[in-house]
C-alpha cells in the first residue's frame, strides 16, 4: 500500500508566497526551452460555452523527479452561489516509481503561477519606464496578477481594473481586490508604494496604459487596435481555450509576439483567432518565453515597439510549485497523509 500527502488551501497558503512563484515559473520557462521539461497534450471539455469549462493540463518535469497533472474547473455564475469560480486539484506522481506523492488543492497555486507568468510577459517585455498598469478583469486572478506585477516591475506605481461587460463590477470590487493585492504582498515581505484604482471606459485605460493584462473568459475583442499606443506592452492571459480572445486581432499583427508554448498558442491562445484568419502565421511568433529569458532571442527592440506575450498556461508551472510545496510540506511535517 502506498500513502499519498494531501495537502489543503490552507496548508499551502502557509508554505507558498509570490516571490516563490515568480522565480519558479521564470525557471520553469527556461526549463521548457532547454528541453528537461515535457508537455503532454491537453484535455478540454465545455459544459456551457463561456459559462462553465473544465481542462487537464499535464508533464513531466525530469529536474524534480515528477511527472503529473492539474486539473481545472472553471463555473461562471459560482459567484451567485458564493462558491468560487475555480476549482482544481493537481496530482504529483515520482517518475522512477509511479508512485502517486502529492494531492494538492491548485487553487492558491494557480492563481499565484498564472500571476507569475502575466508579470514575467511585463518584466522581460515592458518598456522600463512604464508606470501605469491596466488589468482588464476584475475575477479571482486580478490581484494575483497585480501583487506578482507590482513585485517583478519596478518601475510601476499605478494600477487601474476594468470590466469591460459589466463596467460597475470593478468599483464594486475594488476594495476587495486592494486588500488582497496588500495581503499578498505582505506575504511576499514586499513594501512599494503604489495606488489601485478602477476605470469605466476600456478605451481611455487603454489609452493611458504602458502594460496591459488581459485575464477574462471573453470570446471576443475587448480592446481595439486603435486605442492601443506605441511602446503598450501586453500579457494575454485569459485566452486558454479553443474561440477564446481578448485583444484586437490587427494587433498581434503589428506586435513582437513571445508564447510560453507556440503550439498552445496558435491551437488555444490568443494567437488563434489571427492565424485562422491568416493575419498571422506561426512564423511570425519571435519565440517562446524561455527563449528571451535564457537571452537566445532578441527582445523589445525600442520603445515604440508594441510587444505581446500570449500565456496560455502551461502544466510545467503548476509541477514545479507544486513539488517545491511538497518538499517544504514534508520538511516541516504540514498536510495529511492518507493510505491508498
Amino acid at each position: 500500500m502506498s500513502k499519498i500527502l494531501v495537502l489543503s488551501e490552507s496548508d499551502i497558503n502557509s508554505i507558498l508566497n509570490m516571490k516563490m512563484a515568480i522565480d519558479a515559473v521564470e525557471d520553469v520557462y527556461i526549463q521548457k526551452y532547454n528541453g528537461s521539461g515535457v508537455l503532454f497534450p491537453m484535455v478540454f471539455h465545455e459544459f456551457e460555452p463561456g459559462v462553465a469549462d473544465m481542462d487537464i493540463k499535464s508533464g513531466h518535469l525530469g529536474s524534480s523527479d515528477v511527472y503529473g497533472l492539474k486539473l481545472v474547473s472553471w463555473f461562471l455564475n459560482n459567484t451567485d452561489k458564493n462558491l468560487p469560480q475555480i476549482y482544481g486539484t493537481t496530482l504529483l506522481f515520482d517518475d522512477k516509481t509511479g508512485e502517486p506523492i502529492a494531492l494538492l488543492n491548485a487553487g492558491g497555486v494557480t492563481g499565484m503561477r498564472t500571476g507569475a507568468a502575466g508579470a514575467i510577459g511585463g518584466k522581460y517585455l515592458a518598456r522600463k519606464d512604464s508606470k501605469v498598469l491596466l488589468v482588464v478583469g476584475v475575477g479571482e486572478q486580478c490581484p494575483y496578477q497585480i501583487a506578482a506585477s507590482l513585485i517583478t516591475i519596478e518601475s510601476l506605481e499605478n494600477v487601474y481594473i476594468v470590466n469591460p461587460n459589466n463596467p460597475e463590477k470593478a468599483e464594486e470590487r475594488l476594495e476587495l481586490i486592494k486588500d488582497k493585492v496588500a495581503e499578498l504582498l505582505n506575504c511576499a515581505n514586499v513594501k512599494k508604494d503604489y495606488s489601485i484604482d478602477f476605470s469605466l471606459d476600456i478605451e481611455i485605460a487603454t489609452k493611458e496604459s504602458d502594460i496591459i493584462i488581459t485575464v477574462t473568459p471573453s470570446q471576443e475583442l475587448m480592446i481595439k487596435d486603435e486605442w492601443v499606443k506605441d511602446g503598450t506592452q501586453f500579457s494575454c492571459v485569459g485566452a486558454d481555450m479553443s474561440g477564446k480572445q481578448e485583444i484586437d486581432e490587427s494587433i498581434l499583427k503589428r506586435a513582437k509576439i513571445f508564447v510560453d508554448d507556440i503550439q498552445q498558442s496558435i491551437s488555444v491562445g490568443e494567437c488563434e483567432c489571427a492565424v485562422k484568419n491568416n493575419l498571422i502565421s506561426k512564423g511570425d511568433i519571435a519565440g517562446e518565453i524561455g527563449e528571451l529569458i535564457s537571452g537566445d532571442v532578441l527582445g523589445r527592440e525600442n520603445d515604440d515597439e508594441i510587444t505581446v506575450f500570449d500565456s496560455t498556461g502551461i502544466a510545467l508551472q503548476d509541477l514545479l510549485v507544486s513539488k517545491m510545496i511538497y518538499d517544504a510540506a514534508v520538511k516541516v511535517q504540514i498536510g495529511t497523509y492518507v493510505e491508498l
